[in-house]
C-alpha cells in the first residue's frame, strides 16, 4: 500500500497528541454550535440527546469528544466509550467540509470509519446531507498571503 501524500507526517501527529484533549474539544463543540445548533430538527436533537460522539482525526491523533445535551453541543470527556466515532485524516475531513469528497465515498473506501452505534452514524450523515450549510473555505478565514499557495480550485496549478 502506498503511503498517502495527504497525510500529516508522523512527527506532527505525535506533536499533536500530546495537546490537552479538552480544550479542543471546547472549540470544536462551539464550533458546531455556531454552524448547525439552529438547523437540528426537534426529532433529531431528541435522538442526538446524551449520545457521546467522538470525532477522530487519525493523523493528527487528535480525537474531539461532544454531546448534545438538549439545547446545544458541549464538550464531552475523552472518558468512557463513545456512542459513535468518526474517524478520517485531516485532510479527508477538510474534503468533506468543503464538500469535495462524498461521506459514502470516502467510507467505502476505508477512508472514513464510524465505529459504534451505526444507526446513530446514519442519523448523523443524513441530518447533515439535508442541511444546507455553506462549504468551509480556508481561504476566507485569513488573507491570502497565509492560505495563497493553499489549492482549493480544480487542481490546475495555473493561478
Amino acid at each position: 500500500m502506498t503511503p498517502n501524500r495527504f497525510l500529516l507526517p508522523e512527527p506532527v501527529g505525535k506533536l499533536l497528541s500530546l495537546l490537552p484533549v479538552y480544550p479542543g474539544s471546547l472549540l470544536f463543540a462551539t464550533g458546531l454550535n455556531l454552524a448547525l445548533k439552529s438547523n437540528l430538527p426537534a426529532d433529531v436533537q431528541q435522538s442526538l440527546s446524551g449520545k457521546k460522539l467522538r470525532i477522530k482525526v487519525t493523523d493528527a491523533c487528535l480525537s474531539f469528544d461532544f454531546v448534545w445535551n438538549g439545547s446545544r453541543f458541549a464538550a464531552g470527556s475523552s472518558q468512557g466509550e463513545p456512542d459513535l466515532t468518526i474517524g478520517a485524516s485531516a485532510h479527508d475531513f477538510l474534503l468533506l467540509a468543503q464538500r469535495k469528497e462524498d461521506p459514502d465515498t470516502l467510507f467505502f473506501s476505508r477512508r472514513l470509519s464510524m465505529e459504534g452505534d451505526t444507526e446513530l452514524g446514519l442519523l448523523v450523515k443524513n441530518t447533515l446531507d439535508a442541511i444546507d450549510l455553506p462549504v468551509f473555505e480556508l481561504g476566507k478565514l485569513a488573507p491570502s498571503r497565509v492560505f495563497g499557495r493553499i489549492k482549493t480550485g480544480s487542481g490546475n496549478s495555473n493561478s
